[in-house]
C-alpha cells in the first residue's frame, strides 16, 4: 500500500456537483493498493498513520497524533499513486490492484484506521472521478509505502 498523508486545516471531496465529504483540521490521506498487499499491510499502515505524530504540541514541536488533537480523517482512494513513468511519458498502472482485490482492502483499511484513531473516517468514493480540495497545514506531507516500512 502507498499513502500520501497531508496535514490539513480543511479538506473536501466533490463528486459531480455534490460535496461528498469534508473535514476540518486533521489528515487527508490519498490511498492506493498494490496487487501484493494483504491484511498485514492494512494493520501496519493504519497503525502507522493513527500514531503519526505530526501535529504541534504546546512548544510547537511535532509530538501529537490526530487522535490527541481531536482531528478529522479523510481517506481518498487513488490508484494513480502506483503510476510508473519508467517507459516513456504515459504512466502505467499495472502495479495497482484491480477493484475486486482493492475494494475489500480499502474497506478494511478504513475500519482499522477508525478503530485505531478512535474516530470516524470520511471518504471519497472508490473509483469515482473526484475533485479534492485542501488547505495544507505547514505544509506537512509524507509518503508511506508498506513495502519500504519506513
Amino acid at each position: 500500500m502507498r499513502a500520501v498523508i497531508q496535514r490539513v486545516d480543511e479538506a473536501s471531496v466533490t463528486i459531480g456537483d455534490r460535496r461528498h465529504a469534508a473535514i476540518g483540521r486533521g489528515l487527508l490521506i490519498l490511498f492506493a493498493v498494490e496487487e501484493a498487499d494483504g491484511p498485514e499491510d492494512v494493520e501496519w499502515l493504519a497503525g502507522k498513520i493513527a500514531r503519526l505524530r505530526i501535529f504541534p504540541d504546546d512548544a510547537g514541536l511535532m509530538n501529537r497524533d490526530v487522535g490527541e488533537i481531536g482531528g478529522d480523517l479523510l481517506v481518498v482512494s487513488q490508484f494513480t499513486l502506483y503510476g510508473s513513468t519508467r517507459k516513456g511519458n504515459r504512466p502505467s498502472f499495472i502495479r495497482s490492484a484491480r477493484p475486486a482485490q482493492a475494494i475489500p482492502i480499502y474497506e478494511g483499511f478504513l475500519r482499522k484506521l477508525a478503530e485505531l484513531a478512535g474516530r470516524p473516517v470520511a471518504t471519497g468514493e472508490f473509483g469515482a472521478m473526484m475533485k479534492v480540495g485542501l488547505v495544507n497545514d505547514g505544509p506537512v506531507t509524507l509518503i508511506i509505502d508498506t513495502r519500504l516500512r519506513e
